[in-house]
C-alpha cells in the first residue's frame, strides 16, 4: 500500500492505513511537544459560545408551555393525548436536525463557516417566531422542522472552535464551550415559563394585542431575538476560520485538507468508535434528563419522589450550576494531567452509578414517609437530599464527556475539511440519540410503574445496562487513541 504525503493530491485509505501522522511532520504535535501555549482567542470563543446558545434555548424554551399550547389550540379531545402531540412536536426538531447536520458540514467546506453559521442562526430565529404564531398542528410541526434543519449548523460551530484552537490550548477552550448547553438548558425553560401567556400573567400592557391572540408568541419572540442578535454579532465580528494552510517548500499544504466521504470516515476505526460512543453518550444523558424529571414528579407510593414542579426546577437549576463549576474549574485542570481518552472513560463511568442510585431515593422516601403529615421525618429528609446531591453531581460528571468527545474528534482529524465532516457525523449520532432516547426511556419508566416490574425499578436496570455498554465503547476509544493525529488520505 502506498500513502501519499499529507499535502499531495492522491493517497489511499483502508483499515491498514496508519491512524496517525508522524509527529515530527505535524505542526500541532511539535507545538504540544515544545509545551508552548498558544494564546486563546477569547473574544472569538465568546462570540461562538453566544451564537451556540441559539440551539439549546430554541430547543428547550417550549418545554414549560408546549402541553398548554396544544390544549389552547384544541388539538386533543382527550387530555391523555396531549403528551403524544407534545412529544411529536418536540421530536420534529431533532429529526430534521439529524438529516441536516452532515449536509451543513459539507457545505461549510465549500463556502466557509461564517455564512453557514449566519444562515443557520437566522433560520432558527425565524422558525422559533413562527412557532409562537402557530394556529394548527401543521404550523407547530413545520416550524419545529424548519428550526431543526437550520439548527443542524451546530456541528459547523463546533468546527470553528476546533479551528481556532490547537493542542496547547484546547483544554481551556472546550470546557468553556461546553458551558453553553447547561446555560441554554436553564435559560430556555426560564424564558418559556416566565413569558408564556403574558396577557393573563402581566395585565393590560399585553392585552388586546398579538400576545393575547397568540399567548405563546412572547417567549418565542425573545428566543428568536437572541438568535438574531447572534447572527448580527457573527456578521460584524466573527472571523472566518476556514483558511488555506501554509505551504511547504514544494508547494504542498502542510496539513492534509482532503474532505473524506462517509465511507472513508467509517473506515477509520477511531472515528467510527467516537461516533458510536457519541450516540451512546447522548442516549444515556438524554435518558437521564427525561427519567430524572419523571422520577421526581411521580408520587412516592408509585416509585418516585413526589416533588412539586418548583422543587424540580430548583434541582435542575442547581445541576446547571454544578455543571458550570465542573466545566470551568475542574475540567481544564484534569485535562492537563490526564489523557483525554482516559478522562472520557472516567466521565462516562459516572452514568451507571447515577442510574443505579436513583431508586435508593425512593426507598429512603418510602421508609421515612410520615403518613399523618405526608412529609418525611428529619433523618430521612437529610439522607434523601444528601443522596440527591450526590446523584446530580455524578450525572454532571458524566456530562463532562460531551466536551471531551469534541476534543477527541478534533485531536483525531488532520485538517479543517475532515474536522467539519467528522463533527457532522458526531452531531448526527447525538441527534439520533436525542430522537430515540426520550421515547424509550419514558416508555420503560411507564411500563415499570404500571406492572411493578422489578419492584417498579426495571427502568433503572435497563439504563445501567445501557451505560455499561457505553463504558465498553469508551474503553475501545482509549485503545485506539494510543497514537497521535489521525491520518486522512485522498483517493487516487
Amino acid at each position: 500500500m502506498t500513502v501519499s504525503p499529507p499535502g499531495s493530491s492522491t493517497s489511499t485509505l483502508n483499515e491498514t492505513t496508519p491512524l496517525l501522522n508522524d509527529a515530527r511532520n505535524d505542526p500541532e504535535s511539535h507545538e504540544s511537544l515544545t509545551k508552548e501555549v498558544t494564546p486563546l482567542p477569547m473574544l472569538q470563543l465568546l462570540i461562538v459560545c453566544f451564537i451556540r446558545l441559539m440551539d439549546p434555548i430554541s430547543f428547550t424554551q417550549i418545554f414549560p408551555y408546549v402541553n398548554e399550547f396544544i390544549t389552547f389550540l384544541k388539538l386533543a379531545d382527550d387530555p391523555s393525548q396531549t403528551g403524544f402531540y407534545s412529544g411529536l412536536v418536540e421530536s420534529a426538531f431533532a429529526i430534521t436536525q439529524f438529516f441536516a447536520i452532515y449536509q451543513w458540514s459539507k457545505l461549510s467546506n465549500k463556502i466557509g463557516r461564517k455564512p453557514v453559521i449566519m444562515a443557520g442562526t437566522i433560520g432558527v430565529a425565524l422558525s422559533t417566531m413562527y412557532f409562537g404564531l402557530s394556529s394548527s398542528l401543521t404550523d407547530l410541526l413545520v416550524s419545529r422542522a424548519i428550526g431543526g434543519v437550520f439548527g443542524g449548523t451546530v456541528a459547523v460551530v463546533q468546527s470553528v472552535v476546533g479551528e481556532m484552537t490547537d493542542a496547547s490550548n484546547q483544554a481551556a477552550a472546550f470546557p468553556i464551550y461546553g458551558l453553553v448547553w447547561p446555560i441554554g438548558g436553564i435559560a430556555g425553560p426560564f424564558i418559556g415559563g416566565v413569558l408564556s401567556n403574558p396577557a393573563d400573567k402581566y395585565g393590560p400592557f399585553f392585552q388586546n394585542s398579538v400576545f393575547q391572540r397568540h399567548p405563546y408568541f412572547l417567549p418565542c419572540l425573545v428566543a428568536g431575538t437572541i438568535a438574531l442578535s447572534g447572527a448580527a454579532i457573527a456578521y460584524l465580528y466573527l472571523e472566518e476560520t476556514l483558511h488555506k494552510k501554509p505551504l511547504d517548500g514544494t508547494g504542498n499544504n502542510l496539513v492534509d485538507d482532503h474532505e473524506p466521504t462517509l465511507r472513508e470516515l467509517f473506515h477509520i476505526p477511531i472515528i467510527r468508535a467516537l461516533s458510536i460512543s457519541a450516540f451512546a453518550l447522548n442516549f444515556n444523558g438524554t435518558g437521564f434528563d427525561v427519567l430524572f424529571v419523571l422520577f421526581c414528579y411521580t408520587p412516592i407510593v408509585n416509585g418516585g419522589l413526589g416533588f412539586l414542579p418548583s422543587t424540580i426546577g430548583f434541582i435542575l437549576s442547581s445541576s446547571g450550576l454544578i455543571s458550570a463549576a465542573l466545566q470551568v474549574f475542574v475540567m481544564p485542570i484534569l485535562l492537563k494531567r490526564v489523557e483525554a481518552s482516559k478522562l472520557y472513560n472516567i466521565a462516562i463511568s459516572a452514568w451507571p452509578i447515577s442510574f443505579a442510585a436513583l431508586p435508593i431515593l425512593n426507598i429512603i422516601a418510602r421508609r421515612g414517609l410520615v403518613q399523618a403529615t405526608g412529609n418525611l421525618d428529619l433523618v430521612s429528609n437529610i439522607m434523601l437530599w444528601a443522596t440527591l446531591v450526590f446523584i446530580v453531581a455524578m450525572s454532571r460528571i458524566g456530562g463532562m464527556a460531551y466536551s471531551i468527545n469534541m476534543i477527541l474528534t478534533r485531536t483525531n482529524t488532520s485538517g479543517p475539511a475532515a474536522l467539519s465532516v467528522s463533527n457532522g457525523v458526531m452531531g448526527c449520532s447525538m441527534s439520533l440519540a436525542r430522537i430515540a432516547s426520550p421515547a424509550l426511556a419514558s416508555s420503560i419508566f411507564a411500563l415499570s410503574e404500571e406492572y411493578h416490574l422489578l419492584g417498579g425499578y426495571l427502568w433503572s436496570l435497563c439504563m445501567v445496562c445501557s451505560s455499561l455498554t457505553a463504558m465498553g465503547l469508551g474503553r475501545k476509544i482509549s485503545r485506539l487513541s494510543q497514537s497521535s493525529l489521525t491520518h486522512y488520505s485522498r483517493k487516487k
